[in-house]
């Protein structure tokens, strides 16, 4: 406000001819009874404020021919050398209606030097019909709320919450509102039930009774704890990195470091996938960086992007390994060998990866190397060549938060400066414990992540006899496609009400309009029994609500992979060798089958 009391005397007689002590003087001593002081007396010697005061001394505001927010003055205001442009943008052509912007502007500077004065004498000259005109225009906030509800109603996108109560003695049975009640649930993150694994529970009762139930602070003020070492060393190791840092969630995770980063590099430019998740897109949105979508998975798309980038910028390219609601897997070498031919970095979110692919659970990046990681030989594979991994701990470890991995200086420098780490309250110490122990009991078998495997391939199966459209993928996601909002909804609570099955409809903004789904998420706890509920529960839904099955959409060329002509079988990435169906050569046989017998569809009880 000084700076626009300076800039106001420019052009201002009144301000201009008048000291701060005489105009503080003048602010202080009213020059009549009716509490008008002599401030504004002499005002009226400026040509702009004098010509508005003279007929509007009840500091009523005119109506201009567009809304103005007259409280609001800025320095571009003060600045203006042409009062006739000021009134012209403001929509005041006639000032002897009432106090115009500029006039406004130049009060407020006079107040500025008035100080406290002027402040205490505004109340006292306004009159009742400025208080009901001012009131009348407040902007009604409810009718505002009520009507972004709408939209969502209306275009069928509105998310109802189902009251469901999953039981750890029961996996994968729920109860509802109604603890007699009981539910399948077919549409968990929680795909290998360690939510319910006796091992994580006892470490989490112990760590409770120990250290109870808070972290008492953010990290650097009596959060951290030996919970928080333990934890960040197993990720560390897992993902064959220098360093991690867990967050109170993976969207924290994601949006403080994209954020964080892509505002520290100079000129940083950051590459996005098509499908990205919202955290991602949000901290590249929060960095201020540039930002450049390419197609989904489309590494010429990539490339050509990436060639038009100077060679010297800062980039990063982020993409995930799963995309959770179509079940595509990225390819995550051809990319990075792009990072490398361009100069960029490559973060990589495993969310819906980690506990689910590799022999220890690292992810699809560890994966595409499972012999190699198998054996002790992390080494020159493609997850060491992955600068950033990502995860969670609220799916697949059956607990909740998130994390980063990567070399010492990258994570000490998140660490250093996110805000989303640092004002964060930490993760409670048995939720920590708990999800160390997760990971490491992952790491040691892969019977869990097998018997995912297997009874997927059965569910996909099934609804394929049926020509029960699922979108084709090589991953454990199971997306049923719909192509309809309203229908969905409607399917998902059939299959509640009427079969006692739980699948939440997936609507935009998650997936595009008209591609929404029902997204079936096996677990080792789904047999076949409960798969072949599904399926014929499934196939009633389909056939009584007319929805498209693949043939139908066959004739309109096809939907999101589904019904398109002369396409390919996807191939699971889970290989018959890497489950144990066929002898595998080359390896230590304890290492990568998950037991010398055939693996059967029904699970094996590993987490019981």
């Amino acid at each position: 406000m000084e700076f626009l009391a300076r800039q106001s005397r420019l052009f201002c007689p009144f301000l201009n001819k008048t000291s701060p002590a005489t105009l503080r003087a003048l602010s202080a001593s009213p020059a009549s009874a009716n509490g008008v002081s002599n401030l504004q007396v002499a005002a009226r010697e400026c040509p702009v404020m004098g010509a508005a005061m003279a007929v509007q001394s009840s500091r009523s505001y005119a109506t201009s021919t567009k809304p103005l927010h007259f409280e609001q003055s800025s320095q571009a205001m003060a600045n203006e050398t042409s009062i006739d442009s000021v009134h012209a943008k403001a929509g005041v052509f006639d000032t002897s209606k009432g106090i115009c912007k500029h006039g406004l502007a130049v009060m407020k500077a006079a107040q500025a030097v008035t100080g406290e004065a002027a402040e205490k004498e505004a109340p006292a000259i306004k009159t009742a019909s400025t208080s009901t005109k001012l009131h009348s225009n407040v902007f009604n906030y409810e009718d505002f709320y009520q009507a972004e509800l709408t939209k969502k109603h209306k275009d069928k996108s509105y998310r109802y919450f189902n009251n469901i109560n999953r039981l750890a003695k029961e996996f994968p049975k729920a109860h509802t509102a109604s603890e007699v009640e009981r539910v399948t649930v077919w549409c968990s993150n929680d795909y290998l039930g360690m939510s319910k694994n006796k091992e994580v529970l006892k470490s989490m009762r112990n760590t409770l009774d120990t250290y109870g139930a808070g972290a008492g602070g953010t990290r650097n003020i009596a959060g951290h704890n030996r919970h928080a070492v333990e934890l960040e060393a197993a990720l560390a190791d897992l993902h064959s990195k220098e360093s991690a840092l867990v967050f109170s969630s993976c969207y924290v995770a994601n949006d403080a470091t994209l954020s964080t980063l892509g505002s520290k590099l100079p000129d940083c430019v950051i590459l996005s996938d098509q499908l990205n998740h919202a955290s991602m897109i949000q901290g590249i949105r929060h960095s201020g960086a540039r930002k450049v979508v390419f197609k989904h998975n489309d590494l010429v798309d990539l490339e050509n992007k990436l060639k038009s980038l100077p060679i010297e910028v800062p980039k990063i390219i982020a993409f995930e390994s799963v995309y959770s609601m179509c079940g595509s897997i990225a390819p995550i070498e051809e990319i990075c060998d792009l990072a490398d031919k361009y100069g960029a970095i490559t973060f990589l979110d495993e969310v819906h990866a980690v506990g689910m692919y590799g022999p220890r659970g690292a992810g699809v990046a560890e994966h595409l190397d499972f012999e190699a990681h198998a054996s002790g030989r992390p080494e020159n594979t493609i997850m060491s060549r992955v600068d950033i991994i990502t995860g969670t701990l609220g799916k697949a470890y059956g607990c909740v938060g998130g994390y980063i991995a990567g070399s010492a200086k990258f994570v000490d420098m998140i660490r250093s400066l996110a805000p989303g780490f640092i004002f964060t309250t930490s993760l409670p110490p048995s939720i920590m414990a708990g999800a160390n122990t997760a990971i490491e009991y992952q790491k040691m078998t892969i019977r869990d992540r097998a018997a995912q495997q297997l009874n997927t391939r059965y569910v996909k199966a099934k609804l394929a006899e049926l020509d029960i459209p699922v979108v084709p993928n090589p991953s454990h996601i199971v997306p049923v496609l719909v192509g309809d909002a309203e229908t969905a909804k409607i399917a998902s609570d059939m299959l509640l009400e009427r079969f006692d099955i739980y699948v939440q409809a997936i609507n935009y903004p998650t997936v595009p309009v008209g591609e929404e789904r029902l997204r079936v998420t096996p677990t080792p706890g789904h047999d076949t029994k409960l798969a072949d509920n599904l399926v014929n529960a499934l196939e009633t839904v389909w056939t009584e609500l007319g929805i498209k099955r693949v043939k139908d959409w066959e004739v309109v060329g096809g939907l999101a992979g589904v019904g398109v002509k002369d396409s390919k079988p996807v191939q699971p990435i889970w290989t018959d060798a890497q489950l144990g169906l066929t002898p595998v050569t080359g390896v230590q046989a304890d290492k990568v089958v998950v037991e010398k017998e055939t693996v059967s569809a029904i699970p094996i009880e590993a987490t019981a």
